[in-house]
Parts: C-alpha cells; structure tokens; sequence
C-alpha cells in the first residue's frame, strides 16, 4: 500500500505481474489506494462516492467493507474529513486499563485512583 513512487523496481514488477494475473487483485489494489488516498489527504467529501464504486465492482470483502462504511457514514466521513484525533485518549485509557487489570482484586479503589492520577 505504500505510494507507487516508493517501490524498487523489482516490488513494481512483482505488482504489475499480480495485477496482469488476477483482475480481483486489481480492482482491489485500485480501490484500496483510493480509500488511502482519501485517508491521507483528508477528502471524506469523496468517500460516497469510493463506497458506491466498491459496491459496484469490487471482490466481495471489499464490498462488505464498504457496506461497513455506509451503515455509519456520518463518523466516517468526519473522521476522514477533521483534523482532530482521540489518539491521544486512546492512549490514556489504555494506560488505565492496564493498571486496573494489574491491581484486580489486590488493592482498593483509592490506591488505584491514585496511581491513575500519580503515573505518567
């Protein structure tokens, strides 16, 4: 998946040869890189129209990823459109769990509450 400009020769003749051998792959191969595209450069506004063309003419795990997409299009457009992120959160509340699950049963509510609050 990464850019075409980025592969060595050898990797672009290897995927020329894949894409010549199986159209699936291709039609696949070619979807995929528009949905990153999309991803990186932040164009949510296309993504209608990314899932319509998968639907059409894609192999059917592409197809069921698209159907994904459309049953909470709202959030997936947004998230392909704004900048912000919860990756950050994400982090946090990871870092939370993985405290909880050490201290199960071993400790109490309070020294939990402040070790979430007392560790970096």
């Amino acid at each position: 998946m990464r850019p075409r400009e980025t592969l060595t020769e050898s990797q672009d003749e290897r995927l020329r040869q894949v894409r010549l051998a199986c159209p699936d792959i291709t039609r696949a191969c070619d979807l995929a890189r528009a949905f990153a595209d999309l991803a990186r450069h932040q164009r949510g506004h296309l993504l209608l129209e990314w899932i319509r063309r998968a639907e059409q003419d894609a192999p059917k795990p592409m197809k069921g990823f698209a159907g994904f997409l459309r049953q909470d299009l709202d959030a997936v457009t947004a998230g392909l459109t704004l900048p912000w992120s919860s990756g950050v959160v994400e982090g946090h509340v990871n870092r939370v769990k993985t405290l909880k699950r050490a201290m199960y049963g071993r400790a109490s509510f309070e020294l939990l509450r402040v070790r979430i609050l007392t560790q970096p």
